[in-house]
């Protein structure tokens, strides 16, 4: 399936870029919102980040025509502060955030993320690292897998799922996609075998967010962001579920809130410290009815924006 990269026109429009800015994309994916943002640069500069060196190297393909205004780099974006120093960058004037799994690493039946192939259990965004769907399916504890179904994954049944392959396990190693998605229908009541949707689906969202730390990542990653902008700088982040858009809505809300001031002291408003940072948009920007025709991957889409205004 081809990879159309959501609410495009709407987060690179709102980054307001700079015909001569640096910009960061944190998650370049496939490369679709990077292409747009370079397009806009004349002497400006976009860095580039991915975890998955494969999403690197297809953008590379991808962006040939752009090479001379990018610098490709294969880490989490909770480290680019780090990377960005290397080559002498202290502050940017924009950054983009499309969070989640690509259409792309969905789509390819080898890395384990979907459970509509039957593959190894992986998950890994970053192929480099150890801890895969495999080894926390089959060594967590009936405890920490219930936590990660139940928090992560929204899943009501988390308990008896863990249960399930707590046992399942026992006779031998859960490998497969199929053997888990097997092991999940056989926890579950029939009447939510029977209802509309995958039932494997979130026990895989959980499983994914716990094998790539994205939660986390995504908790530092937005301080280290927020604190890179400069001034008249923005952040644009696309999330596609609760769990995502509640981080950044809390973050966005954090930082673009005045420190508290008892208002019994008797300063005026000049003298009082306002909030660096304000919201671009108060309510998430969602995809219009066109886009939804044509990809239906935009459904849970929500765009957030942070500009700085202050140091």
């Amino acid at each position: 399936m081809k990879h159309i990269s959501v609410l495009l026109n709407e987060s690179i429009d709102l980054l307001n870029v700079k015909e001569d800015g640096i910009y960061v994309d944190g998650t370049l994916g496939r490369g679709g919102h990077a292409r747009k943002l370079i397009s806009k640069l004349k002497n400006g500069h976009l860095y580039a980040f991915d975890k998955d060196a494969t999403a690197i190297e297809e953008s590379k393909t991808n962006l040939s025509d752009m090479l001379d205004k990018v610098t490709f780099i294969h880490d989490d974006f909770k480290n680019m502060a780090k990377h960005l120093e290397e080559f002498g960058i202290a502050s940017v004037d924009g950054i983009m955030l499309d969070l989640g799994v690509s259409s792309p690493q969905f789509d390819d039946e080898t890395r384990g993320f979907s459970y509509r192939f039957d593959a190894r259990l992986d998950m890994r965004m970053d192929q480099s690292q150890k801890k895969d769907a495999l080894l926390v399916i089959n060594s967590y504890s009936v405890d920490e897998l219930t936590h990660i179904f139940k928090e992560y994954g929204e899943e009501r049944f988390a308990y008896p799922i863990a249960k399930a392959i707590e046992k399942a396990r026992k006779d031998k190693v859960i490998e497969t996609t199929y053997e888990l998605v097997d092991v999940i229908k056989s926890a579950l009541p029939s009447r939510i075998l029977h209802k509309k949707g995958h039932p494997a689906k979130q026990c895989f969202q959980a499983l994914r967010i716990e094998v790539n730390d994205e939660l986390r990542s995504l908790e530092e990653g937005l301080d280290v962001a927020i604190n890179l902008l400069n001034i008249g700088g923005r952040i644009a982040v696309i999330s596609f579920h609760s769990l995502e858009d509640r981080i950044v809505k809390t973050q966005f809300k954090k930082y673009s809130t005045a420190p508290f001031v008892d208002p019994k002291l008797p300063l005026p408003v000049s003298q009082m410290e306002q909030a660096s940072f304000q919201l671009v948009n108060k309510k998430p920007i969602l995809a219009s009815n066109e886009e939804l025709e044509e990809n239906n991957r935009a459904h849970s889409a929500k765009l957030r924006v942070l500009e700085r205004i202050g140091e």
